[in-house]
């Protein structure tokens, strides 16, 4: 007979205080965001608990770099409403891309999270920035490749 195990509280702590830093610069959106979306969950840990947060931090450079597949950038829209009757808006991914990367890579793995409350939590464990450097140097965070 098997025995379930369960994340504990010593083990969300750990995931907690774990960053990691990954470079955007020449990697594809989709596949970037899948990767971060796994470690923001911790499936890529063996103390994966679906109702407990054990995915670590996640810290971005060089979101203006990232590359896209096919002519995304023209196609691709998001949509968006602004609450007023008629405010449907749409915002082509090349906008977006050259105004806001962060938000680009942001709203990609925002979509692959769960739709809840502990997702919420893990989106805020994600840190975007376009440049190379980041404020996150106290958390000591661990340099990061992709593919867990």
């Amino acid at each position: 007979m098997t025995k379930t195990t369960f994340a504990t509280e010593a083990d969300r702590h750990v995931a907690m205080n774990t960053w990691r830093v990954v470079d955007a610069s020449g990697q594809v959106l989709g596949r970037l965001a899948t990767e971060i979306a796994t470690v923001l969950m911790g499936k890529h840990s063996p103390r994966y608990t679906p109702h407990i947060l054990v995915g670590e931090g996640v810290i971005v450079l060089n979101a203006g770099k990232i590359a896209l597949t096919g002519n995304k950038g023209e196609t691709r829209e998001y949509t968006y409403y602004t609450g007023y009757p008629g405010g449907l808006r749409y915002v082509k991914l090349a906008d977006y891309r050259e105004h806001a990367p962060g938000e680009l890579i942001r709203l990609a793995v925002r979509r692959m999270l769960p739709k809840n409350r502990l997702g919420e939590h893990m989106l805020r464990r994600l840190k975007v920035y376009t440049g190379s450097e980041h404020p996150h140097v106290a958390q000591k965070p661990a340099s990061w490749t992709g593919n867990s």
